[in-house]
Formats: structure tokens, C-alpha cells, sequence
């Protein structure tokens, strides 16, 4: 991303703190602290916290079912958000750019899940929100990686893509 934080925010240094516990192996300790954090937040909640929360505890899940529960959540509390708070959290991102990666993962999920029409809804939006990426390397890895669900989409492969983010089976 850009630029530095705006500002300290200790629920999201405990999530970033919990991510890397899951993509250094110990899935089942960073679940169960993200979990935690997630009662602690409440349904209620800050959204950014929520989204942010759901959007990499879903990443941890290898059951396309539980991690669309998540995914789901996360795209319901990105509605919320305004660029205001997600400048408050990082100076110079727009909310606009969390949404290619939501609808990716739903995508992803459904599609897993044999959802087709559902998959195929979502992959249309994250085509559709793709222009909001960063010129960079994490926009040229969405932009690949919505391809690859399109075409297994269009093939109707329900199998795990070896690019997907998340605990390998």
C-alpha cells in the first residue's frame, strides 16, 4: 500500500498480528485469536475492523462453506465503511479498492461450491470494481487471480486454485 498509517489502531495491529500467525503455519492459533477479536468487536461493531477481521479469517478456512460465511461478512461491513475511516486507518486507500478482493473470494467460494450463477455474479462485480486496484503488484495478482476464477467459472471446475490464499488441505 502506499503510505504509512495514519494512526495507531490496536484492533488493527492485532488482526495484522493474528494474519501473520495464520501465514506462518499456525492457522489454528491465529483462527482462534481473530474469533476472539471478533466477539470483542461485536456485530456491531467498527465496520473496517469487521471487514478486515472477516475478509482474513475467511482466508483461513479450507471449507469453501465457512470461508463464504466470513466472506460474506466482510462484504456487509465494507458497505459501511467510508473512505474517511479507511483513511484514518492508512492514509491514500479508498474503500473502493476492498471490493474486487470481497467479490474475488465470494466468487471463489461459490464457485467451490458449485454456485455457479452466484459465482459468476460476483466475479462480474470484482471485474467491475478492478479498475479501483493499485497499479502494482498486489492489483496485477487480483487482476490474475479474478481471471482464473472467471475461467474455472466459465469451465464450472469446483477445485481449489493452487494461487488461492489460505490453508492448503
Amino acid at each position: 500500500m502506499p503510505t504509512a498509517p495514519a494512526g495507531p489502531d490496536p484492533t488493527m495491529e492485532a488482526i495484522g498480528q493474528a494474519v501473520t500467525e495464520g501465514r506462518t503455519g499456525d492457522i489454528l492459533s491465529a483462527r482462534h485469536r481473530l474469533l476472539n477479536l471478533w466477539s470483542e468487536i461485536g456485530v456491531t461493531g467498527d465496520p473496517l475492523h469487521r471487514c478486515s477481521l472477516a475478509h482474513y479469517l475467511a482466508d483461513l478456512y479450507e471449507d469453501p462453506a465457512q470461508a463464504l460465511a466470513w466472506d460474506v461478512r466482510a462484504l456487509d461491513a465494507a458497505d459501511a465503511v467510508t473512505d474517511q475511516r479507511v483513511q484514518e486507518h492508512h492514509a491514500g486507500l479508498h474503500i473502493a479498492g476492498f471490493y474486487p478482493s470481497l467479490h474475488l473470494n465470494l466468487a471463489d467460494n461459490y464457485r467451490r461450491l458449485g454456485s455457479f450463477d452466484a459465482a459468476g455474479e460476483h466475479i462480474n462485480a470484482a471485474q467491475e470494481h478492478a479498475p479501483s486496484l493499485p497499479q502494482d503488484a498486489y492489483g496485477a495478482s487480483l487482476r490474475t487471480a479474478i481471471d482464473e476464477v472467471a475461467v474455472a467459472i466459465s469451465q464450472r471446475d469446483t477445485a481449489k486454485r493452487s494461487s488461492a490464499p489460505g490453508p492448503t488441505a
